[in-house]
């Protein structure tokens, strides 16, 4: 790390302790090992760095004190039992490395127990941090990635005697945590021609620089999927899920070509395809790169798996890390990588090219947590919902161009916040729209593509307590809160749903078929009743495109509208819609079985009066900016770079009163350059955006960034 490094931490007010609030108790037994801590800053291999000048032996309890530095350079197959990070864990960049342990914690302190792993005195009332956290693991840096080449494994292992529900685990406990290998520059992309069976090349439309022989390919399937099995015995209709009969297929990587003059790149892998993958200029397969050479894995997939999780006032970045065999199946708050009531504390924070696959419960969750950006990453077979926002809270995330692919029917989970969530197999699923999805890929899933769901089924209240832009809380109907933004996004080989937003549950189960077949109203149960944003803040969905897909479209919430559409070689295509108060603009709907537009459902009184009939579209809320990097240019400028997300268009982002640049398409991308002194250790940051409607945004992102060294 040079003196010249920058990091970013962010201001806030103090916050009062309080206690754990949500599903996450269940403290173990106390540790039985001896505790060996360090006793300087040193290498892990270096006996001196260890009180008894000793290095910690498998089954050992460790401590990083605080103030001290150790770089882990070395292998440990055996796991010690527990690690905590008081100080600072820093991965070699020379050299392959493994960690294998039961646990590992990063929180200030010297506090050696397993109670309380789950850092219940990190829940705190309000929204911002307390303290600025010293300890640290770094499995490379945002500035300093683990380069290509070098491998760096953390190797969750379950120990005897460990509680089973929950270790291993990886927990940030208001540390920071971060985790970078070698950037990619896509991690998936798009089949430039079709790929017939038995080929092993294919042609990508985006060059694949960083991916090497080796790596672990997926190919997705392009061929319209089956609705349903037949049992052999009665002839009934069964669920099954999309893995039974997945086009879907994996492929090491044996070559990259050199790009060559004709505008595409070409990949060889290592066996023929067995089936085609279809691709022309409108619709495409993708391929997807699961490898990273920083990896969290479990060590015994089929026995008891890891899980990871940040919690609030933690703060860190992750950018190309591979997590996988990951989640326990079947238990509530343990899964593959969770953001855990995080509020505000972490605004900015980024989640970029990283893979999740093989989880046994789910990819990615946001529980309680506002204002992250997940960009570029990849989820591969998940039981349950995949990119999933957990209660219904959660508001002004962006999830922007990243590629879902088997999200499978995982079941409800015990003591589970939302009670109508089957947990059923969604590649996004959220129950607050308040937040933004631009240019994700679902494929594939069991239930949905995408899927918004709130219901009063069962007598859950709807009304939830949401952040507002002045950055208070305040108790909304969240079915009345359209999307901060939802354009560009794509389903394909989806055996049911392509985008369905507050509609029917569907035919999800058996009871569901029987109903069904019988003529019963099942396509009413569990939908938003009729609720829905105003004629003048709709949902407004730009720029959708289902193909090969059951139900490419179904809309059960009122005040909508779609502007820009495509439906291709499909069953349905916009399948049983409220139509109240909705609008369809630029629709391309081609080579499906039904009609285009089937059996609506009925009106509401005084829509068919002619009452908010039309929508009056406007934009009267304000923009949301998110400062992701700041690091030190040439001359000792300080450069910035970050994000803005808004319902309508960004005029413009400043930066301490500096215009930024965009970087993509009215400032959802943009970089600021400030002038800066060479001998200044800290520079507060402001950053804030204002949009054509003249609103200005009423919390800047503030924090302070500072030079490591002086």
């Amino acid at each position: 790390m040079t003196k010249r490094t920058l990091r970013l931490t962010h201001i806030f007010n103090l916050v009062l302790l309080t206690a754990l609030v949500s599903g996450i108790a269940g403290a173990s037994p106390a540790i039985e090992s001896a505790t060996i801590r360090s006793t300087k800053s040193g290498d892990w291999s270096d006996a001196k760095t260890w009180e008894g000048g000793a290095v910690p032996p498998p089954g050992a309890v460790v401590l990083i004190r605080p103030g001290h530095t150790v770089r882990f350079d070395t292998t440990l197959e055996k796991p010690v039992r527990a690690l905590h990070i008081g100080g600072t864990l820093s991965f070699a960049r020379d050299r392959d490395t493994v960690l294998s342990a039961g646990l590992i914690r990063i929180q200030d302190g010297e506090e050696t127990s397993e109670d309380g792993f789950d850092c219940a005195a990190m829940h705190m009332t309000g929204d911002g941090p307390a303290m600025t956290s010293k300890a640290a693991l770094e499995v490379g840096t945002a500035e300093e990635p683990i380069p290509a080449g070098i491998r760096a494994v953390i190797r969750l292992t379950y120990i005897e005697g460990m509680d089973k529900a929950n270790f291993p685990a990886l927990v940030c406990c208001g540390g920071r945590m971060d985790l970078h290998g070698a950037s990619m520059g896509r991690t998936w992309t798009k089949l430039k021609s079709p790929v017939a069976v038995g080929d092993r090349s294919a042609r990508t439309a985006d060059y694949t620089a960083g991916w090497r022989p080796g790596d672990r390919l997926i190919f997705t399937a392009t061929d319209a999927p089956q609705l349903f099995g037949r049992d052999d015995e009665d002839g009934k209709i069964l669920y099954k899920t999309s893995r039974h009969t997945t086009h879907t297929e994996e492929r090491t990587l044996k070559r990259v070509d050199t790009p060559p003059e004709e505008g595409y790149f070409s990949i060889l892998v290592d066996r023929p395809l067995d089936f085609p993958h279809e691709a022309n200029e409108s619709f495409a397969g993708v391929v997807a790169n699961l490898s990273r050479n920083v990896v969290i894995e479990s060590a015994d997939p089929d026995g008891v798996r890891g899980h990871t999780m940040y919690h609030r006032n933690s703060s860190g970045s992750i950018s190309y890390a591979e997590f996988r065999h990951l989640g326990k199946k079947g238990v509530l708050g343990r899964y593959n990588l969770h953001f855990h009531l995080v509020g505000d504390t972490m605004r900015g924070t980024s989640l970029v090219g990283a893979s999740f696959w093989d989880s046994h419960n789910r990819w990615l969750t946001v529980h309680g947590t506002n204002r992250l950006v997940v960009r570029d990453c990849v989820g591969y077979r998940s039981l349950g919902h995949g990119f999933f926002l957990e209660d219904g809270t959660e508001v002004e995330n962006l999830f922007d161009r990243n590629l879902a692919v088997q999200a499978l029917r995982g079941g409800k989970l015990p003591d589970q916040i939302l009670p109508f969530d089957r947990n059923d197999g969604a590649g996004f699923w959220w129950a607050n729209s308040k937040n933004a999805f631009t240019r994700n890929v679902a494929v594939e899933a069991d239930q949905y593509g995408y899927r918004f769901e709130m219901t009063t089924d069962g007598g859950f209240d709807p009304v939830r307590s949401v952040r507002q832009p002045d950055g208070k809380k305040a108790r909304v109907d969240v079915r009345t809160l359209p999307f901060l933004r939802f354009e560009g996004n794509e389903a394909h080989a989806m055996r049911r749903f392509g985008l369905n937003l507050g509609g029917t549950q569907g035919v999800a189960s058996q009871e569901d078929l029987d109903d069904y077949s019988a003529g019963k109203k099942t396509s009413l149960r569990n939908d938003v009743g009729g609720v829905g944003p105003d004629a003048r803040h709709p949902f407004i969905i730009r720029d959708f495109r289902a193909w090969k897909s059951g139900w490419p479209v179904h809309i059960g919430s009122p005040s909508v509208l779609i502007d820009g559409l495509t439906i291709h070689d499909s069953t349905y295509g916009i399948w049983r819609c409220r139509m109240e108060r909705h609008e369809y603009r630029g629709l391309d709907i081609r080579r499906v079985d039904a009609f285009a537009i089937y059996n609506p459902w009925g009106m509401s009184k005084e829509a068919d009066e002619g009452k908010d009939d039309n929508l009056d579209p406007v934009d009267d809320q304000p923009p949301v900016t998110m400062v992701t990097e700041a690091r030190l240019g040439e001359l000792g400028r300080l450069v910035v770079r970050g994000v803005s997300l808004d319902s309508g268009v960004i005029r413009k982002v400043a930066v301490n009163g500096v215009e930024a640049r965009s970087l993509r398409g009215g400032f959802a991308e943009w970089e600021a350059v400030l002038a800066t002194l060479a001998d200044v250790s800290e520079v507060a940051v402001e950053a804030a955006a204002e949009d054509e409607a003249g609103n200005r945004e009423k919390t800047p992102h503030r924090l302070a960034v500072r030079r490591i060294g002086l």
